[in-house]
């Protein structure tokens, strides 16, 4: 894989982040291609894949593209996958898993082509072997062996597409949250909340209901230009045709760009004391314990530092945690104190259902639509009004 040569390769999202990512990639210099429900395209070096890994915020995975043929019979397929360059993407000894999608095409067992897949890597690679399991279906929530080469396999309308999976671990995660509390939310989204509302760290940003502390902390390594992936390694470069020499540039030039500190200040508070704890260490796992304040107070006594400034926080929707009765308190209570302590301020909050986020009487208008943990949410936004 020379250095200079462009490659097919595409950003896979939760549903809704697309444009998010696609932004992503024109401020790192890289041309985005096609943004189609699930990613973007692009094409990009060695050099951009890498970067595209180390620097996205908002996407999942990076893909980069093997082949794209026809095949309409199993004995196509293997005659296919044969001749692929499969020891670009797979060291002797490694393990290949697939993840196998077909729609509207005469082979359809996903097992079945999985199996011919795994054949022919073998037959090319010494020592290859599948990852044990069946193929993986095309679940954002999947997670394949760490140790495992991925493959994502496509089929519609008899056209196979094969791409190699060049970011390994799914790219929330940074790295730093092994502490949780109550249906925590992916880094990534956090991420794309943040630039949703074109947050950029020069404005102070309020969570107060942060639970694990995702929010403040993406927003702490927005603020600083910390590369979201600069502390966690990558399938690509395990790929040996992969130019894995240029890595440690690349690494320390996206160090090049952070600043020493926040230049505001990044408030994130929660009731629950599991829940600071949590996120203080959350924190300093990410590096950017000084450039957040984590408080436990209940949101009646929230006391935002001087704005105006943003407030974005994700509360609980009444699918998974919490009472529908209790959460009208607690929707109403978030509108009634942002009116009293923080007029003038833009606030931003997910939510599942309109009735509870009427409750805030706040004038909302849709920035995004997501999903969060496989329910369906929108990014609501306002100007806080004053008390009435």
């Amino acid at each position: 894989m020379p250095r200079t040569e462009s490659h097919d390769c595409y950003a896979v999202t939760p549903p809704g982040i697309e444009a998010l990512a696609a932004r992503e990639l024109s401020l790192m210099g890289v041309a985005p291609g096609a943004v189609a429900p699930g990613g973007v395209s692009f094409r990009a070096t060695p050099c951009g894949i890498a970067r595209a890994n180390i620097e996205l915020r908002s996407a999942s995975r990076v893909l980069v593209r093997v082949a794209t043929f026809h095949a309409s019979a199993f004995h196509e397929l293997e005659r296919r996958t044969a001749r692929l360059p499969w020891e670009t993407y797979v060291a002797p000894g490694r393990a290949v898993s697939f993840r196998v999608t077909s729609h509207k095409s005469k082979l359809y067992h996903q097992d079945a082509i999985a199996q011919r897949l795994a054949s022919a890597v073998a037959r090319r690679v010494p020592g290859a072997i599948a990852a044990a399991g069946p193929a993986i279906a095309d679940d954002p929530e999947a997670t394949e062996p760490p140790s495992a080469q991925l493959f994502v396999v496509r089929l519609f309308r008899d056209e196979c597409t094969v791409s190699a999976d060049a970011s390994g671990a799914h790219l929330h995660q940074r790295g730093y949250r092994l502490a949780t509390a109550k249906a925590p939310m992916r880094e990534t989204l956090a991420a794309a909340m943040l630039l949703a509302v074109g947050w950029d760290g020069s404005a102070p940003l309020v969570d107060p209901l942060c639970g694990a502390g995702t929010i403040p902390i993406e927003a702490a390594l927005l603020a600083r230009r910390i590369a979201p992936g600069l502390g966690r390694g990558f399938a690509c470069e395990q790929w040996p045709g992969f130019d894995a020499g240029s890595w440690p540039a690349l690494r320390e030039k996206a160090r090049s760009r952070v600043l020493p500190r926040a230049r505001v200040r990044i408030l994130g508070s929660d009731r629950d004391a599991g829940a600071i704890e949590a996120s203080t260490d959350n924190a300093r796992r990410a590096g950017v314990l000084e450039d957040v304040e984590f408080r436990r107070a209940a949101l009646s006594v929230l006391a935002p530092p001087g704005g105006p400034g943003v407030v974005i926080t994700n509360p609980p929707y009444g699918v998974r945690v919490g009472r529908s009765g209790d959460l009208r308190d607690l929707y109403a209570q978030l509108g009634h104190t942002l009116r009293r302590r923080c007029a003038g301020w833009r606030v931003a909050f997910l939510s599942a259902r309109h009735e509870l986020a009427a409750q805030t009487r706040f004038d909302l208008q849709t920035v995004l639509r997501t999903t969060n943990g496989g329910i369906r949410v929108k990014l609501l936004e306002a100007t806080v009004p004053p008390p009435a």
